[in-house]
């Protein structure tokens, strides 16, 4: 069972999530439950034109009714149906959704996470205190745990997955940012998580330079030769098979993708660019490094299309087929 969150209820969450268990059948799409409010859920399939089941349940009932209706396990309170206008007072349900999500899998009664998308500034002004949902989750599996948890963000698509190590910061604050701690520490979880989860035997990383032609020899900036270059060196020393500084602007076309299994880039867009570009509707945010698997679209609300019927379900389905396989080859490899 893949536990959902809902997510933001004024967005596209609903949609998407409607649309996908609607093409359960021909997607091949796997059992999920749904941490929802099951009469916003029907209003918004009202609206969208669309008759199905929606059944309240547990999670250890969801299964069995998959296939003929939406399973829904019921939050404490209702949200309020504004499409398109995120509202404050939605909070409170956004938040026990991921709640709840985390914990069926931390607890052992569900194998994912799944997350639809939220709005951070509604939250924000609810007086949620962590920079994101990565982040949040982060936070759940530490308290679970009693250990500092580092999440790591990857966007996986067909053809090419990429690591951002620093994510959402402002690009002149970049090279400040980085150091090879850093570098090796997201290249240590995504080589133990490409095998143990993505059941790649020996996986083979990309490290991609920050500077133009990766700093040609110091010439183009030093953070190449005096930062990234000696995590590869360290990487290398451990058995990882990892090369770079690789000029970023020649690790993107075919032949040079069949040479990795994933590229750590030294900032957001130099990652998620490219992964956008191959598989706009396909990509799945995947999270890294927590005692649990999480996967998201790799989109946002998009409240300007939410109730509209414009939604696609695609990265959505792709997040749930991903989460399931996760789960299997976690499974195999314990």
């Amino acid at each position: 069972m893949l536990a959902v969150s809902i997510g933001d209820p004024s967005g596209i969450g609903p949609d998407i999530i409607i649309a996908a268990w609607q093409m359960r059948r021909e997607a091949h799409i796997p059992p999920f439950a749904l941490l929802a409010d099951a009469e916003h859920l029907a209003a918004r399939a009202r609206r969208l034109g669309i008759q199905m089941r929606i059944a309240e349940t547990t999670i250890g009932a969801a299964g069995s009714l998959f296939d003929g209706a939406l399973p829904v396990l019921p939050l404490e309170s209702r949200f309020v149906d504004t499409p398109g206008a995120s509202t404050v007072g939605n909070a409170a349900s956004i938040i026990e959704a991921i709640d709840r999500a985390a914990g069926y899998v931390l607890d052992g009664e569900a194998d994912a996470v799944v997350t639809l998308p939220i709005a951070k500034k509604t939250l924000y002004e609810a007086g949620f205190r962590h920079p994101g949902h990565t982040e949040y989750l982060a936070h759940l599996a530490g308290e679970a745990t009693g250990r500092e948890e580092t999440a790591v963000m990857m966007l996986a698509g067909p053809d090419l997955r990429t690591v951002p190590v620093t994510i959402h910061i402002p690009i002149a604050d970049v090279p400040a940012a980085l150091t090879t701690q850093g570098i090796l520490k997201n290249a240590r979880i995504v080589h133990r998580d490409l095998r143990d989860r993505f059941g790649i035997a020996r996986p083979r990383l990309a490290v991609l330079g920050l500077n133009p032609h990766a700093g040609e020899g110091g010439t183009i900036g030093t953070e190449d030769e005096e930062i990234i270059l000696p995590a590869v060196e360290q990487l290398r020393q451990e058995g990882i098979d990892a090369f770079g500084p690789a000029p970023a602007d020649t690790m993107f076309h075919p032949r040079a993708r069949a040479g990795y299994d994933a590229a750590l880039c030294m900032y957001h867009d130099q990652a998620l660019i490219p992964a956008k570009m191959l598989a706009f509707d396909e990509a799945v945010n995947v999270t890294l490094g927590l005692p649990f698997i999480r996967t998201s679209p790799d989109h946002g609300t998009a409240f300007d299309i939410a109730g509209t019927g414009k939604a696609r379900p695609d990265s959505l389905i792709a997040a749930l087929k991903l989460a399931r396989t996760l789960a299997d080859n976690q499974a195999r490899a314990a």
